[in-house]
C-alpha cells in the first residue's frame, strides 16, 4: 500500500466514507456471496435437468424461469461488484399458469427415494425446480435485510417477489399434474379460524409531548 493509499484509506475511515464499489458491509459480502452461489446452483442444475425433461409445459417453464434468472444474476453480479445502479432496472417474472388450485387428496403411492437414476421424472423435476425457486427467496430475503449498500438492497428485494412468482407457478404446475396435492380443513374448523381475528378502527393517540 502506497503513502497516498493509506492516507486515503486513513481518511475514509475517519469520515465513513469509501469509494463506491466497496460500499458493502461485512455480513452483507458474505450474504450476497450465498446468494450468488445458490442461483448459481439453480441455473447449473436446470441445465442438468433439461434434457431428462419429457412434458412441453414444463420444459417452457424451465426455460423461461431459467432466462429470467439468468438475466437477474447478471444485475445482481452488476451492482454488487460496482456499487452502482445496473445496466437495467430488475424485471417482473410473468408466469403462464391460471392461479386455481385443485383441493383434496386423492390416492397414490408412498413418496421414496430414487435407486436409479433413470427414474428421473418431470415430477422430480418439477419439485428440483420449485425447491431452488424457494431457496433464492428466502436466501435473497435475508441478504436484502442485512445489505446495507442501498442498490444491491433495492434489487434483492426487487428479485424476491419473482422468486415467489416462480415457486408459486411450479407448486401450480405440479398441482395440477398431482404431484402436490393440498388438503384443506374441515369447513367449520376452516371457518372458525377464519373468524379467529377482526379487524380495528385507527385508536386516537393521547397527547404526548417529547421533553
Amino acid at each position: 500500500m502506497t503513502q497516498n493509499q493509506f492516507g486515503e484509506t486513513h481518511q475514509n475511515m475517519h469520515t465513513g466514507t469509501v469509494p463506491q464499489q466497496m460500499n458493502h458491509g461485512g455480513h452483507e459480502v458474505f450474504d450476497i456471496h450465498e446468494v450468488l452461489s445458490g442461483v448459481i446452483a439453480t441455473l447449473n442444475q436446470a441445465m442438468i435437468l433439461r434434457p431428462h425433461v419429457k412434458d412441453p409445459e414444463l420444459l417452457d417453464i424451465l426455460d423461461r424461469q431459467y432466462r429470467f434468472t439468468l438475466d437477474e444474476y447478471n444485475i445482481t453480479v452488476e451492482c454488487f461488484k460496482t456499487g452502482m445502479d445496473p445496466s437495467h432496472p430488475t424485471s417482473s417474472y410473468k408466469m403462464k399458469q391460471g392461479n386455481d388450485f385443485v383441493y383434496g387428496m386423492k390416492p397414490s403411492q408412498p413418496k421414496k427415494p430414487m435407486q436409479n437414476a433413470n427414474e428421473i421424472n418431470d415430477e422430480m423435476i418439477s419439485g428440483f425446480l420449485l425447491g431452488s425457486a424457494k431457496a433464492n427467496a428466502s436466501a435473497k430475503t435475508m441478504s436484502a435485510l442485512e445489505s446495507t449498500n442501498p442498490v444491491v438492497r433495492r434489487v434483492l428485494a426487487d428479485s424476491v417477489p419473482n422468486c415467489i412468482e416462480m415457486a408459486y407457478e411450479l407448486s401450480i404446475y405440479q398441482n395440477k399434474h398431482h404431484y402436490y396435492q393440498v388438503p384443506q380443513l374441515a369447513q367449520q374448523d376452516m371457518q372458525s379460524i377464519l373468524n379467529a381475528f377482526a379487524t380495528v378502527g385507527q385508536p386516537g393517540m393521547p397527547n404526548h409531548t417529547v421533553q
